[in-house]
């Protein structure tokens, strides 16, 4: 028999058990045989059952969905980062539906309450988000998972990249490299990775450099901003040995700016970035940057998100930072750089419990 309108009971018939049996198998509810379970599955793909998600939610009072919460849906580092979200979901047999809020805290705030009762948890990635929003925006008994927060909770698990030994690490690169006067592209002020890459780049000029004047350049994560930081640059004397971007996007901005004022990299001016995106290695010269692993990042959070649905995670809410990379190509140019256009310096995970 194979049907597109096959039921749970044609399924309990094939497959000789009860629809209770079929609906504890399809629901993952336990109490099944493992034989029996490989039986209930194999008839309902061979029939092309397809569950009632509405008459299942009922049953179940899950929804089998996951809210993501994101700044923004365009662009390499979200499109990495949904990737990752979005495999790691599949796995886990569990929907995904996303929403973005780009202009601002009320629409985080209308993204997150649009999502209740629709999802069984929520990822969330907003520079808006503290506690007190948290308690204001999401239901008590909702999980949810945050990424890239300074947020330190009981309630919330957060996974953070270690942006600030990343962007020590390539600054430190930088000024053994040669460059003893590295400037520095930030990103948003509000937001907290931008934050943390300038920490870094300050304390790595502390350590390494510390005569050297710190010069900032304000950017917002975009291409555009990158390049009218590079403006600028052109235009200051004496001009910097070096330049690090808070991410790639603007890099590659600044390495445009560069360009058409006639300026080699690295042969004028070194030039780094942070995030890795895939367009950073082919750009002439190849990009040398902070490698994150964006969608591990994604894949990471929703794990964990499930573990808290399914509750088999029993440990507290904590801080998760993940490490990163630097990853050394041709635009960083200098007396350590020559004959070595790659290498990487590695920084493990680091957790640490809030």
């Amino acid at each position: 028999m194979t049907t597109k309108n096959a039921t749970i009971k044609d399924v309990a018939r094939e497959a000789k058990v009860s629809v209770a049996s079929v609906s504890r198998v399809l629901n993952g509810l336990g109490g099944v045989t493992p034989v029996t379970q490989k039986i209930v599955r194999e008839v309902a793909a061979r029939l092309n059952y397809v569950p009632d998600n509405a008459a299942r939610s009922l049953i179940t009072g899950r929804t089998h969905t996951i809210g993501a919460v994101l700044p923004d849906l365009h662009g390499e580092f979200f499109s990495e980062l949904i990737r990752g979200i979005e495999l790691a979901a599949r796995a886990q047999g569990l929907h995904l539906l996303l929403s973005s809020t780009h202009d601002g805290i009320e629409d985080a705030a209308a993204a997150m309450r649009a999502m209740r009762g629709r999802v069984d948890g929520m990822l969330i990635l907003s520079e808006h988000v503290d506690a007190a929003f948290l308690e204001e925006n999401l239901p008590d008994k909702l999980p949810a998972v945050l990424l890239d927060s300074p947020v330190k909770s009981a309630r919330y698990p957060v996974l953070n990249i270690d942006n600030r030994a990343g962007a020590i690490a390539m600054v430190g690169h930088l000024i053994e490299a040669g460059h003893q006067q590295v400037a520095f592209i930030g990103g948003p002020k509000t937001n907290y990775n931008a934050q943390q890459r300038e920490k870094g780049y300050r304390t790595a000029m502390a350590r390494h450099a510390p005569d050297a004047p710190l010069t900032l350049f304000d950017g917002n994560f975009s291409e555009e901003s990158g390049y009218r930081a590079g403006q600028q640059m052109l235009a200051k004397k004496p001009r910097p040995q070096a330049v690090f971007a808070a991410n790639d996007m603007m890099a590659i901005g600044c390495l445009r700016a560069f360009r058409e004022a006639g300026l080699a990299v690295p042969g004028d001016i070194a030039l780094a970035g942070f995030d890795d995106i895939l367009v950073s290695r082919y750009l002439t010269p190849p990009l040398s940057t902070v490698q994150v692993r964006i969608a591990d990042l994604g894949r990471l959070a929703l794990e964990r998100l499930a573990a808290l649905l399914n509750r088999t995670d029993k440990t507290p809410a904590s801080v998760q930072t993940l490490g990163c990379d630097i990853v050394i190509r041709e635009s960083c140019g200098g007396k350590a750089a020559a004959g070595a256009a790659s290498r990487k310096l590695r920084k493990p995970p680091r957790p640490s419990r809030s």
